[in-house]
């Protein structure tokens, strides 16, 4: 059988979530300002999209009121700070004895004090956003999140700060004005955030001119690069806003994985597992200098022996885990199972990341964990590769595909 190494599939060429987004070119947005600079796309640049499909403030109360949410799905902040959970949530009553469940009227109260909601993990709770966030980590090739703010009038929920992500905001509803400054950190990682440089962030928002000071208006679109110190205050009436959040991967990402393997590879040293001289620790420069010099060079060696594909495998399992794969509702897909007939249509569940293992022929690695394929299974899922088939086109017996669907790899469709 042959599959795409997990994580290395091409995005689609028209990338359409990312083109919805921008309105342009997104081969002109990853050369002009992916990483580097921020971008503003108004609605009329857009074409007059203003997100009413994906969220509204509709979307808010049904959250707030009927969706049981509990924490971390909701946070609450004012003026820069977060409120504890306990003002905004309590228990759910009888049968639902979880004491962390979302409080309607008191988060009513708060927001009608000046506190902002804040929305988080939208993409696994609202099912239009989390359909676009899918589409959008596709095009980009980096995990994404999204979660959404709501500030009432006149009213800043967090102060100048930035993220170790990049992020797009989508204004969906009011309006919010918003100030960018330069970093005090390029490209900050996740170890780097802005409260350890607080004097600094401050500093240069209070000292320098913002990059940006622009308002945005419902469909308008900004990006920021990760590091892009910024802050959002609500203009007239409730403003609500998207944030989808960009983890993307890094150099440094590639670096780890470098070392972690070039360390597997010298731990089979039986020198450099021996024991320290009888009375040496590692906290004297004495005792440390020889071993150095002695690592060195087997450090450099084991890192010239690294091969790019082996080391890619590598990363297999951590990109499998930044996102699930796409839903397939139990009940449906069981009962579909049991009416397949031979001019049913299959197709692959969507978002498994399949990837084959050197080791074990026999076996499949998707984002549900590991599965052992027969010969007649593995054929299914190879000619599935290629698109939805009928099942009396596919290379083996209807019960193998029940059982394909039963575990979740292959889905029936309408």
């Amino acid at each position: 059988m042959s599959t795409p190494p997990a994580g290395t599939a091409p995005a689609s060429q028209d990338r359409p979530a990312l083109r919805r987004l921008l309105h342009t070119d997104p081969t002109d947005f990853a050369g002009r300002s992916w990483g580097t600079h921020p971008l503003h796309v108004t609605a009329a640049e857009r074409g007059g999209d203003d997100f009413a499909d994906l969220f509204s403030l509709e979307a808010v109360d049904e959250l707030l009121t009927h969706r049981a949410l509990r924490t971390p799905f909701l946070r609450m902040a004012k003026e820069g700070q977060t409120l504890p959970e306990s003002r905004f949530t309590r228990g759910g009553g009888t049968g639902a004895g979880a004491s962390d469940q979302v409080d309607e009227d008191r988060v009513r109260s708060l927001f009608a004090g000046g506190s902002t909601i804040v929305l988080q993990g939208l993409h696994r709770t609202w099912p239009p956003i989390a359909e676009f966030a899918r589409r959008l980590g596709e095009d980009l090739r980096h995990p994404v999140q999204v979660n959404a703010y709501v500030t009432p009038s006149q009213n800043q929920g967090f102060s100048a700060h930035y993220d170790v992500h990049d992020v797009f905001v989508l204004q969906v509803h009011g309006t919010k004005h918003w100030t960018l400054h330069e970093p005090v950190i390029e490209h900050p990682l996740r170890d780097q955030p802005w409260d350890t440089v607080r004097e600094q962030v401050a500093h240069r928002t209070a000292h320098e001119d913002p990059v940006v000071d622009t308002v945005l208006e419902p469909g308008d679109v900004l990006y920021l690069p990760r590091g892009t110190i910024h802050a959002a205050a609500a203009l007239g009436g409730i403003s609500a806003h998207l944030t989808i959040g960009v983890h993307t991967w890094t150099p440094d990402h590639i670096a780890g994985a470098a070392l972690e393997a070039a360390r597997a590879r010298l731990r089979q040293e039986p020198a450099l597992r021996a024991n320290l001289p009888l009375g040496a620790r590692p906290d004297d420069a004495a005792v440390v200098g020889p071993t150095l010099e002695q690592l060195r060079g087997a450090l450099h060696e084991a890192i010239d022996s690294l091969d790019a594909a082996a080391l890619a495998r590598a990363f297999r399992t951590q990109v499998r885990a930044t996102r699930r794969p796409d839903p397939a509702p139990p009940l449906a897909q069981l009962a579909a199972a049991e009416g397949l007939g031979t001019a049913s249509t299959v197709a692959l569940r969507g978002g498994l990341e399949l990837g084959d293992d050197p080791a074990r022929p026999d076996r499949l690695h998707t984002r549900l964990g590991w599965f052992d394929l027969d010969e007649d299974a593995r054929a299914v899922v190879t000619a599935l590769q290629d698109g939805p088939h009928r099942t009396d086109a596919l290379p083996a017996p209807l019960t193998v595909v029940q059982d394909l669907v039963r575990r979740g790899l292959v889905e029936v469709q309408p």
